[in-house]
């Protein structure tokens, strides 16, 4: 089966099987997500919606997080890890929403990129989630899965996965689809634990299960 015939395929029984998935992230608000999808690195995105409730109940617009030191938003933020760093990027990126944009989101991928702490997975799930726009998230579900089923190739870099994507997936499918695959890699094809293939909806389909 070809690539793209294998994806239109896999992007089908993904939509029977969860159909209203979407984003984990909890967030009411664009600037909102943009906080959660920094604070999400190396964080479960459960722990991520419990932190950010305290972050938000103290700052709760872009303009009281851009005035806070980023010491004190170290230490909301510090049960999340890397708590110096992702606070610093916070602080950063809220100041300018603040002086740039009014205190908006940019609707750009090249002005979210240049964003402190978001890269192309972070500016993909702000402009497919949150302005309906073509979007592919390379996440580490999206990585895994997309190679065990044979829709990339033993390609493990987030952008070059991405690329590949691009080329077979429909836009207007793309971030669906890999909130389908955050959804389908936590409850059955797992990575810390043994896949559940027998109650696997592609399991025919898999290259890990010998398919070609």
């Amino acid at each position: 089966m070809r690539k793209k015939e294998l994806a239109l395929e896999v992007i089908a029984r993904l939509k029977k099987e969860y159909p209203d998935a979407d984003c984990t992230l909890e967030y009411d608000q664009a600037w909102k997500l943009l906080v959660s999808v920094r604070l999400a690195a190396q964080c479960t995105d459960a722990r991520v919606n419990v932190v950010v409730e305290k972050l938000f109940a103290q700052y709760p617009d872009v303009a009281s997080l851009a005035a806070a030191p980023a010491e004190d938003i170290e230490r909301i933020v510090h049960p999340c890890g890397l708590g110096h760093s992702k606070a610093r990027d916070i602080s950063a990126c809220m100041k300018i929403l603040h002086e740039q944009y009014q205190d908006k989101v940019p609707d750009d991928f090249d002005a979210l990129l240049k964003l402190p702490g978001v890269g192309r997975k972070s500016a993909n799930l702000i402009m497919g989630d949150v302005f309906g726009r073509p979007a592919i998230v390379t996440d580490t579900h999206c990585i895994r899965l997309c190679n065990r089923i044979g829709l990339v190739d033993n390609i493990k870099e987030p952008q070059k996965v991405e690329m590949a994507l691009w080329k077979i997936i429909p836009p207007e499918e793309g971030s669906d689809f890999c909130h389908r695959l955050v959804w389908h890699g936590r409850a059955v094809c797992t990575a810390r634990t043994t896949p559940s293939c027998e109650k696997c909806c592609l399991r025919d389909l898999c290259r890990q299960n010998g398919v070609k």
